[in-house]
C-alpha cells in the first residue's frame, strides 16, 4: 500500500489534520512512518522511551499496569481515531512509558517522530491545540477510571465494562480471564458474577465471548440500582 493511500486513510480517520496549516501538513506527510502491529505484539514496554507520537488508524491496543504480585489492571484502550494519553505525556515530559501496551486487534499506526512532534508543538498553534485538546479528553477518561477503581465495587465495574465492550452487536469477544485482567481481578470472581447474571437472563456466556441479553437491567445494575442488588435477585428468582 503506497504512502499516498495510507495518508488518505489517516486523514479520513483523523479529519482534524485537514485543518492544519499547509506547511504543517507537508511536514507531517513527509516524515510520518506507518507501522503495522499484529495481535499479541507489544506496542510499548514499561520503561521504554517514547520515540513517536502515535495515532491509531485501525485496530486496537490495550494499555495496562502490572502489580508486583503479577496482577494486571487495564488503564484504557486505544482504537481507531485515538491517540495514547501516556505516550503524549511521556513525549511532553521526556519520561519513559510507565505502563505496557499490547495489541488486541491488528493495528495500523501513524508514527510522528518525537523531534518533529516537539518542533510542531512549538511552531504550529493548530497542531498544538489539537494535541492538547485530545490530551485533555483522554486524561479525563483516565481520571474516570481512577474514580471507578477507587469508589465502585467490582461487580458494578464489570457490568459497565460488559456494556462498553458489547457494542451494537451486543457481544463481548473476551474470555472471563481477559475481563479479570482488564479489571484487576481474578477469573473465579468474574465467572461468579457472570454466572449469576446468566441465571437471571441478563447475559449468555459461551467459549470466548459473552452476549448481553438485557442491556437495561445491566445498565441499572452498573448504575448502582439497589433493587437489582437484592438477595432475591442473587438467588436467581428475579428477572
Amino acid at each position: 500500500m503506497t504512502n499516498q493511500v495510507l495518508i488518505a486513510r489517516w486523514l479520513t480517520v483523523f479529519p482534524e489534520l485537514a485543518e492544519l496549516e499547509p506547511e504543517t501538513k507537508d511536514t507531517l506527510f513527509d516524515v510520518t512512518q506507518f507501522q503495522r502491529l499484529r495481535r499479541g505484539d507489544v506496542a510499548y514496554y514499561q520503561g521504554q522511551l517514547c520515540r513517536n507520537y502515535l495515532m491509531c488508524i485501525e485496530g486496537q491496543t490495550r494499555v495496562f499496569k502490572t502489580s508486583e504480585s503479577g496482577r494486571e489492571i487495564m488503564l484504557y484502550q486505544v482504537g481507531a481515531g485515538e491517540t495514547c494519553v501516556l505516550t503524549t505525556s511521556c513525549l511532553m515530559a521526556g519520561n519513559p512509558f510507565p505502563a505496557e501496551s499490547n495489541v488486541q486487534a491488528d493495528v495500523l499506526l501513524a508514527a510522528v517522530p518525537a523531534d518533529v512532534f516537539h518542533r510542531l508543538m512549538s511552531s504550529s498553534q493548530k497542531f498544538r491545540n489539537y494535541v492538547l485538546s485530545n490530551y485533555g479528553d483522554l486524561l479525563s477518561s483516565l481520571i474516570t477510571l481512577v474514580d471507578e477503581v477507587a469508589f465502585a465495587s467490582l461487580d458494578l465495574r464489570l457490568a459497565r465494562r460488559l456494556l462498553a465492550e458489547a457494542g451494537d452487536a451486543g457481544v463481548v469477544s473476551k474470555t472471563h480471564q481477559q475481563l479479570a485482567l482488564d479489571l484487576g481481578s481474578v477469573r473465579e470472581v468474574i465467572s461468579r458474577y457472570i454466572s449469576e447474571w446468566e441465571r437471571v437472563g441478563w447475559v449468555r456466556s459461551s467459549r470466548g465471548s459473552i452476549e448481553v441479553l438485557n442491556r437495561s437491567a445491566l445498565a441499572s445494575y452498573g448504575a448502582g440500582d439497589n433493587a437489582l442488588h437484592s438477595p432475591t435477585l442473587r438467588s436467581g428468582s428475579q428477572a
